[in-house]
């Protein structure tokens, strides 16, 4: 039967033709196809699928005869409410049982609800929530009625079923029957992106013109922000005039068709179909979403999933200047966004800053603070991250560990290690145990320079508090790395280590690691010692450590520069020159201080031409900071084969290049800012050295006042003025120098041995002073050859000859496998 049968002809009376016109013939059909999209009868082509119903219906035989009370039931609402507006339509049976066995295809029951109701709702827009996930779609026509009191028997429905529910039920049909062609189209094309039918989603979506329509939507918009005030069912709508209802059916139309172009691959068309729910709302509230416009309308939960969606599609499509635009765009004004999802979108900008590698300044309307103004992305992130940590702090939002990940990033590659750690330091109790935390702290001071810090957590985690708990291994091992960086704590380093060694739970890497750090911590050890037999009994548990570990990892180039290290410390320069060329091959000639270390063993076997040609090779492999120590090498390496003028050329070279970085750099690390400066003080200090031994006293003042500007408290600044007062005989002077030096660090060897040798110049009475301070000088440095040579001297002073010729023979013995600089 076609549907021209279900409408009365122009002789029938006329509150017939005035019920068509108000409702609409075109509105009534959406209804009914919006209603049963898969209904045997649908006007649309599209949308017919009889074959299919009518094989599926004899299967669904059982279920039909179990619920023909409810087919029944909307049989007589469907009479008794198109009765109400004087048509005649006799929709059938089988209309109700197609829809029955789509409600029966995706077995969803909706209890406490009338049908009518559902029905009205989806044709009115009062409800379009969905998944993102494609679900099968839910029958807009049927509806469980078990809840509500009503038999699921047949009988006499017309009877049970009060007046007032019909007459409220046409109340609500007669406003909701004005859906125009994009409204049923938008509820459609809902459909079929419920079923998953994406193409065919797309299809229905892209016949709404909605470039046309975003005038009206704007206007709407406008209009209702002024309105403030929910209308009545009474009140007339003018035709012109679209309903919030409408707006936010057609933005969810919009935001699913971006989403289904998506899913089809077409994920820069989607981006660009997203952003016209933008351009439209903010075109309607340029200062944003006011409070309370979702109270009768989904509007700005349309426009909320729009503003997530987009910078994710513009991600996802490759656009990330796009991303960021978007996602900048969704912050810059208060749309009413909740903490969850605000805390969302600026944790997802900031990771995009960070990864993206596109480099976007803020623009012009963004730069607002002047010059406290983000100037990059690292900025942007690092101040976006500081306002969610606050968030989280003031528990506005829930504890995300993805957060401190990308603030722990931001600011290591920043350099800022301190505010790493008070942001460590302010996180909430529970979120890290107190081991974990120390850890975490220790690795930030550690980072930013302050070893002693770091050093003082973890002693905390290997302390009584913590005796009960399950060993912290890499708290350990950190510690046992850090105090082999200081001779201070080697001792503190070897309990680190056997604490790592003794515990069961170490891996192969872990054991290899501990190794290592443990033979570095017996040579800064046995260089600390006083007893000569305790010497060489470290010395000997450093390389047996050492040589274990290569066993395990033989590959870790930090492994070999250690034994070549001490190697050369111990003066076995056949091994140490072996270690260094190997480090140097693993390492691809890359390292700067496995050169220099190259350079001194070879100028330890006094072969200076050699040493500085690897210097020479050396400078063009090297990083910034280790170019500059090799400069300086080079320098002391041309004073040793005196050639001062090519010595003070070079330093001039240094302190130009030392100048020009500080300069052109100027966001440095704290370590390198220290080594620069410590670099630069001792330039000047070797200056003062060289113009001193060419009898330029005012020269070597003014390079010394250079050094002590820098750094006053330094013990070797001293010790070079000391040096050029004793050559100009001004002896007492010269000891006030040495004093103060040595009151600075009272175990700098050069200033013990200056002081023996001005001591020896006033004569016998002050012999035992000076041997006093030679021997302990030999004690902190057993190979130091002035000392060994000035021991003799004084054994010769007091007569003792033989005993003078054998420290003379040990100073020249020592004096043969000198390095031009100390190994360490």
């Amino acid at each position: 039967m076609g549907w021209s049968n279900h409408f009365p002809h122009k002789e029938q009376n006329t509150k017939q033709e005035e019920g068509v016109r108000s409702i609409g013939t075109e509105n009534l059909l959406a209804f009914c196809h919006c209603a049963a999209p898969h209904c045997l009868h649908s006007p649309y082509p599209l949308m017919q699928n009889s074959v299919y119903w009518k094989s599926q219906l004899p299967n669904r035989k059982r279920e039909k005869q179990r619920h023909s009370g409810e087919v029944a039931f909307m049989v007589s609402m469907q009479r008794r409410v198109f009765r109400f507006f004087g048509l005649s339509i006799n929709v059938s049976a089988e209309w109700f049982e197609c829809v029955y066995v789509l409600q029966m295809e995706t077995r969803e029951k909706i209890p406490n609800s009338s049908i009518l109701e559902k029905m009205l709702c989806a044709c009115s827009g009062e409800q379009f929530k969905f998944e993102d996930a494609p679900r099968s779609p839910e029958s807009l026509a049927t509806r469980d009625f078990s809840a509500s009191g009503l038999s699921s028997r047949t009988g006499d429905w017309e009877s049970k079923f009060e007046d007032t529910q019909v007459d409220e039920a046409e109340s609500t049909l007669r406003d909701a029957l004005s859906l125009n062609y994009e409204e049923a189209r938008a509820l459609l094309g809902r459909l079929e992106y419920q079923r998953g039918n994406f193409d065919a989603a797309f299809q229905v979506f892209h016949g709404i013109d909605i470039r046309g329509l975003t005038p009206r939507m704007t206007r709407a918009i406008v209009e209702r922000t002024w309105q403030r005030k929910p209308r009545t069912k009474g009140d007339i709508i003018s035709t012109q005039e679209m309903s919030m209802h409408s707006v936010s059916l057609l933005l969810e139309a919009i935001l699913l068709k971006a989403k289904s172009l998506d899913e089809l691959g077409r994920t820069r068309e989607a981006a660009k179909e997203c952003k016209i729910i933008l351009d439209t709302v903010e075109s309607a509230l340029p200062n944003g979403m006011p409070e309370g416009i979702d109270e009768d309308c989904k509007l700005q939960e349309m426009f909320h999933k729009a503003l997530e969606l987009l910078p994710k599609l513009w991600t996802k499509a490759g656009c990330l200047d796009e991303s960021i635009a978007a996602y900048r765009r969704a912050l810059v004004r208060p749309w009413n966004l909740d903490p969850r999802r605000l805390a969302s979108v600026q944790k997802d900008l900031a990771a995009i800053l960070l990864y993206g590698g596109v480099e976007t300044s803020l623009p012009p309307q963004l730069q607002v603070w002047g010059a406290t103004t983000p100037k990059n992305n690292i900025e942007e992130a690092i101040l976006l991250l500081f306002i969610l940590m606050r968030k989280v702090a003031s528990r506005e939002i829930d504890w995300d560990p993805e957060i401190m990940d990308h603030l722990a990033y931001a600011l290591t590659i920043s350099g800022r290690f301190e505010f790493l750690a008070e942001y460590v330091e302010q996180a909430l109790p529970g979120v890290y145990n107190r081991a974990e935390r120390w850890y975490f702290l220790a690795l930030c001071y550690s980072a930013a320079g302050q070893n002693e810090a770091a050093l003082n957590l973890l002693k905390k985690v290997s302390g009584c508090s913590e005796a009960k708990h399950k060993p912290h291994l890499p708290s350990f091992l950190l510690g046992a790395k850090l105090c082999s960086q200081d001779p201070k704590h080697a001792h503190e380093g070897i309990n680190f280590a056997r604490r790592v060694i003794s515990s069961h739970d170490q891996t192969k890497h872990f054991m290899g690691e501990t190794h290592k750090f443990l033979g570095i911590c017996y040579g800064n050890a046995a260089r600390a010692c006083v007893l000569d037999s305790e010497r060489v009994a470290l010395q000997t548990d450093s390389l047996n450590s050492l040589n274990q570990a290569s066993l395990i990892g033989h590959k870790d180039p930090e492994l070999i520069f250690s034994l070549a290290l001490e190697n050369a410390v111990q003066r076995n320069l056949d091994a140490a020159f072996s270690n260094a060329i190997m480090y140097s091959d693993m390492v691809a000639g890359s390292s700067g201080r496995g050169w220099k270390l190259l350079a001194l063993v070879v100028s330890a076997e006094q072969r200076f031409k050699d040493a500085e040609t690897i210097v020479d090779l050396a400078l063009d492999e090297a990083g910034r900071i280790d170019q500059l120590e090799l400069l300086r090498l080079k320098a002391v390496l041309q004073i040793a084969q005196e050639q001062p003028k090519q010595a003070i050329e070079t330093y001039r070279i240094l302190l130009a290049l030392i100048q020009a970085q500080r300069e052109v750099q100027a966001n440095k690390f704290h370590s390198e800012v220290s080594a620069e400066r410590n670099l630069e003080t001792q330039t000047w200090q070797d200056l003062a050295n060289i113009y001193t031994k060419l009898g330029l006293w005012s020269d070597a003042a003014i390079c010394l006042d250079k050094a002590k500007s820098i750094e006053f408290y330094s013990s070797r600044s001293w010790h070079k003025t000391g040096i050029s007062l004793e050559a100009q005989s001004l002896y007492k002077e010269a000891l006030v120098s040495f004093s103060v030096s040595l009151s600075i660090e009272p175990d700098y060897v050069p200033s013990i041995v200056s002081t023996a040798e001005v001591l020896m110049k006033f004569g016998k009475p002050s012999l035992p002073i000076a041997r006093s301070f030679l021997m302990n000088a030999l004690r902190l440095e057993p190979t130091n050859h002035e000392a060994w040579l000035n021991l003799g001297l004084v054994s010769k002073m007091e007569g003792s000859l033989q005993q003078a010729a054998d420290y003379f023979q040990a100073a020249y013995e020592l004096k043969l496998s000198a390095p031009i600089q100390s190994f360490v």
